[in-house]
């Protein structure tokens, strides 16, 4: 019988180490669901940064699996300019391809650059702080509404992947 691919959580870290967008892909999340892939997305950095140091410079972003914890596996992809996306799949007995992970994390990537290169992003920053891009990239953010709505079109879609038992 064919398993569905289950994203849990997708998370986009800055180049700074600070949250871009976590978002719980769950319609019934609780605050606790929140905090939990918060502290998963921090988690990972850890281990991204380790892989960082030994990721050659020419080599694909895709990191690989990062870690197992409760009842998710987590993945890292790192973009050229240093954006962590972390993948937070719930865990199965079915074998989850890196190229199917590969494939949401490209799909991920573009969600993102789509949403950043909006030039009207900014347009709520106030004029003083024109070089400094903490308000345009706090948490959460309204003004990441597109690629909110970005990553849910992207979590609908590889749901639909199926897996192949073992």
């Amino acid at each position: 019988m064919p398993v569905q691919l289950g994203l849990a959580a997708v998370a986009f870290v800055s180049s700074q180490n600070q949250p871009v967008l976590v978002r719980v892909i769950s319609p019934n999340a609780t605050s606790d669901d929140q905090l939990k892939y918060h502290y998963l997305a921090h988690t990972a950095l850890d281990v991204i940064d380790e892989r960082m140091a030994a990721l050659s410079k020419g080599a694909d972003g895709y990191l690989g699996f990062l870690y197992a914890m409760e009842d998710v596996a987590v993945y890292g992809y790192l973009t050229p300019l240093k954006l962590k996306i972390i993948l937070a799949l719930t865990l199965t007995d079915a074998v989850i391809r890196d190229a199917d992970v590969t494939m949401i994390f490209k799909a991920l990537h573009i969600a993102y650059y789509r949403a950043a290169a909006n030039p009207f992003l900014k347009l709520d920053a106030p004029l003083d702080a024109a070089d400094d891009h903490a308000a345009v990239l706090a948490a959460g953010s309204p003004r990441w509404k597109v690629l909110r709505a970005r990553v849910d079109e992207v979590a609908r879609v590889a749901s639909t992947l199926t897996l192949s038992n073992i």
